[in-house]
């Protein structure tokens, strides 16, 4: 908790990958979010905390220990990709492989994905060769409760046809293919993003017995708001895709319009609130609107912690 501004001008941490403060920089630290976890790449972290002559914070605490980098020798013993963490390390694949029982080699994966992390990269099978014949991959994206997911395409190279009956990409407004379809896709052309009205996403790729093409390259993300219909049992909603790891994002504005059937009202229960506490929450905030939109007669602007 340091005194807030735009470049971190006042006070300030200052952390430098060395021994000195001709190091290269991390960072200048300053305002309310935790900064990530900080990682020197030798045996030293070079710390400097300035403040001015004004407006005094509660400051900072923090934990150091020393880590080893388990992936520097023999890449860990992984097969592909080595990722260090803190006090440890994880073994990783390349697209198309999953991790092998021994949690070192890679063994080629089955083409049903369940996905439930905020972001990542969605590929065709064999990508970024052409996908395989005779093929069918769907993927089952979940998101953060109040949290929308979205589709975007990188690249995008599936046998073309007027009515894509041949290979194609469909993705669906749901957990499965029962629910209602946002596209049916193939071409060359990259398509436009595609956002779920809610939270889960479903895909289905299938490819036919002829013409193979490189297939396709999206990130799945989430933006926050969109339409919730209320029920009789509590639902569960965050403002943020990293609720409880994180706090929220800087720059957020979301809504979030909660329906329930006529005859009922909608009843809203928090069990946390943490939001950056102002006396007339000018700066960070929730409302909340009797009604479809902000021109409803408004119930509270609320702030702080509770």
């Amino acid at each position: 908790q340091i005194e807030r501004h735009d470049n971190c001008a006042y006070d300030y941490l200052e952390i430098r990958d060395g021994t000195n403060e001709n190091s290269p920089l991390i960072g200048h630290f300053c305002g309310y979010d935790k900064p990530e976890d900080i990682r020197s790449t030798s045996n030293t972290l070079w710390m400097k905390f300035v403040s001015d002559g004004t407006v005094n914070k509660a400051g900072f605490a923090a934990n150091f220990f020393k880590d080893k980098d388990e992936c520097s020798k023999d890449n860990g013993g992984c097969q592909h990709e080595c990722i260090n963490t803190v006090g440890s390390y994880v073994c990783q694949c390349r697209n198309g492989f999953v991790l092998h029982e021994n949690k070192h080699d890679c063994k080629e994966a089955e083409c049903e994905q369940k996905i439930h992390s905020p972001n990542g990269i969605i590929t065709s099978p064999n990508w970024p060769d052409k996908y395989p014949s005779r093929k069918e991959c769907t993927w089952e994206i979940g998101a953060t409760p109040g949290q929308r997911v979205k589709l975007t395409f990188n690249e995008f190279e599936i046998e073309q046809h007027q009515e894509c009956a041949y290979d194609h990409l469909e993705v669906f407004d749901g957990e499965s293919e029962k629910s209602p379809i946002l596209g049916r896709l193939c071409g060359n052309k990259i398509p436009d993003p595609i956002i779920a009205t809610g939270n889960k996403m479903f895909l289905r790729f299938i490819s036919d017995a002829s013409v193979q093409r490189k297939g396709f390259q999206a990130t799945h993300s989430t933006e926050c708001g969109g339409r919730l219909k209320a029920e009789t049992k509590p639902k569960d909603l965050y403002s943020h895709a990293q609720f409880g790891d994180n706090n929220y994002p800087v720059q957020a504005d979301c809504d979030w319009l909660l329906v329930a059937e006529r005859g009922y009202r909608v009843e809203l229960m928090f069990q946390t609130f943490e939001v950056e506490e102002e006396a007339d929450c000018g700066y960070d905030y929730m409302e909340l609107f009797d009604g479809h939109d902000k021109t409803a007669m408004r119930l509270g602007r609320f702030c702080g912690s509770g």
